[in-house]
């Protein structure tokens, strides 16, 4: 089921076409990647979902129609921009953001501590907001935006000055929202979180949607004939079967000649006595697809 329908969306500022016929559906039980350069049009489009602008063109359904203020209480937003009053204490702060998306006093009472504990964050909830680092602030902003319960959950960089345990922890937290059914939109630049918890993605640049699809298929789509081998002495400089030798990472990426198949290129390594680990395809990061599709669309711009 689609959660978030966005149809033909666009969206000029002056002489900037910020957005240009972007559409996508997002479901729930879903991690779905926004992504995009600096300036592609991700976070234009995040306003638009959220009627923070109103689009030129195209539609917005959002829980099975346009949006009203009473979906605003069931999504949770965490935007790029730190959010938090900074001369507020945390608890104070996130206890009135809670209670903007309808909690009752109680609810916050019941909730909040438990949030807080949850980031550790409880030893720290009467300071000031300014008094806090840049990594305890991405993490009253996270509660802020989930304390509520809500079905959608839209994220804009939520990994943004969190170091690795704090990480995995928002990590873990994603995976369970999933699993309880809610839609989740993640717009990031790290494309190794969007690997591991990403289940489909668009990406756009120049305000136009250059890829979007299933994250196993789009990685097949651009997936090459290399191989990659773990070799337990160092490569000849020549193989049987080769047309290409590059090291990588400590490993060899190995280019077969035409015509020859994976199974053939082993066979013709294990012939020459070549003694490995580990063989496997190459496949493509999403970094490296990242760089792909947007060189492309830059060409096709020029």
């Amino acid at each position: 089921m689609s959660t978030i329908t966005v149809e033909n969306i666009a969206k000029r500022f002056g002489e900037t076409q910020a957005v240009k016929n972007v559409s996508f559906e997002v479901h729930s039980g879903e991690i779905f990647g926004l992504l995009g350069p600096n300036g592609s049009g991700k976070t234009t489009s995040i306003r638009i979902i959220l009627d923070i602008y109103q689009a030129d063109s195209g539609k917005v359904s959002i829980l099975g129609g346009p949006m009203t203020n009473e979906k605003l209480n069931h999504i949770g937003y965490l935007p790029e921009e730190r959010g938090l009053y900074q001369d507020v204490q945390l608890e104070r702060c996130l206890s009135y953001f809670a209670s903007l998306k309808g909690l009752s006093e109680d609810q916050i009472k019941e909730r909040l501590p438990r949030y807080l504990e949850k980031f550790d964050l409880a030893d720290h909830a009467k300071k000031k907001a300014k008094e806090l680092s840049k990594g305890m602030q991405q993490k009253g902003q996270l509660i802020a935006a989930l304390i509520h319960d809500p079905e959608i959950i839209i994220i804009d960089e939520p990994f943004a000055a969190l170091d690795p345990v704090n990480t995995q922890l928002v990590k873990k937290l994603l995976i369970e929202q999933r699993n309880a059914g809610k839609t989740i939109v993640m717009s990031t630049h790290q494309m190794n979180q969007v690997e591991q918890l990403c289940d489909r993605l668009v990406l756009i640049d120049h305000g136009r949607v250059l890829l979007q699809g299933k994250l196993t298929e789009i990685r097949e789509r651009f997936r090459t004939n290399a191989m990659i081998i773990d070799a337990l002495d160092p490569l000849p400089e020549q193989l049987d079967g080769v047309a290409r030798i590059e090291k990588q990472n400590g490993s060899y990426c190995l280019t077969p000649q035409e015509g020859v198949s994976a199974q053939d290129l082993l066979s013709a390594l294990v012939a020459q006595g070549i003694k490995m680990n580990t063989f496997e395809v190459a496949a493509p990061t999403l970094d490296e697809i990242f760089i792909q599709v947007v060189k492309e669309g830059s060409d096709r711009d020029e």
